[in-house]
């Protein structure tokens, strides 16, 4: 357990230090990012260890994985984020523990998360996941609502009891006009963030970047990056 904490301990210095320089470089203070280590397939022993080590946020992808390591860390000073596709089935669940769904995007999603957090009691934080390689069917590869439907989405958000809207969410896109220019799809997020805030002026929390674009997404504006591999490693037979 000490070489292991060693280790995270280590990894999530680096990335500490790519953040800050990647504030410096935009004229930005560090304060100005967050920090969401996405702990998707490790052990709750790592969440733990994370939190020894001054780690806030955290978020999963899967619901079947991250409800029981949510319970098991339930005694934790921890903000769980949801980021992965989330079905309707799921949101019971997810609401038990999630305290901001960062893959907010079609209208059954709101209603289903709405009834749940009114259910239990809790205000559950959202963020309308943006699909910028979103075609024809108007939802991207990984999830996600075109541009076009992010107005209607955050309205239908904001007015749903037990539902708080946050901000807006993407990942990088490997298709479309934005695929391979991250700087750019970053942007483009920040110009729609632009847009939200002028009729949700609360809903300021932008979700960009991941461990191999961290950079573009502080230069972009980014308020939370979700850092995964580069604070964790790669697990033995997932790439």
């Amino acid at each position: 357990m000490t070489d292991r904490k060693d280790e995270l301990a280590a990894n999530l210095a680096k990335v500490e230090e790519r953040i800050a320089a990647a504030c410096a470089t935009a004229g930005r203070g560090r304060d100005e990012v967050t920090l969401i280590v996405v702990t998707k397939t490790y052990p709750a022993s790592d969440v733990r260890i994370l939190s020894g080590l001054g780690v806030r946020h955290v978020a999963e992808n899967k619901d079947q994985d991250a409800a029981p390591k949510a319970a098991e860390c339930s005694d934790l000073p921890l903000s769980w984020h949801f980021v992965g596709q989330l079905q309707t089935n799921k949101a019971r669940s997810v609401v038990g523990y999630a305290d901001v769904v960062q893959s907010v995007d079609r209208a059954r999603l709101v209603t289903s998360l709405s009834k749940e957090a009114l259910r239990a009691g809790r205000e559950v934080g959202c963020l309308i996941q943006v699909a910028l390689d979103a075609g024809v069917s108007g939802r991207g590869e990984r999830g996600g609502v075109a541009p076009g439907g992010v107005a209607e989405l955050a309205d239908l958000v904001a007015g749903s009891p037990g539902l708080r809207l946050d901000g807006l969410m993407t990942v990088a896109p490997l298709t479309g006009e934005f695929a391979g220019r991250q700087r750019a799809a970053f942007g483009r997020l920040m110009d729609l963030s632009t847009d939200l805030r002028r009729a949700h002026p609360a809903a300021n929390m932008v979700s960009a970047g991941m461990s191999a674009d961290l950079e573009e997404a502080v230069a972009a504006g980014a308020t939370h990056v979700r850092v995964g591999t580069a604070v964790l490693g790669v697990r033995p037979g997932l790439g």
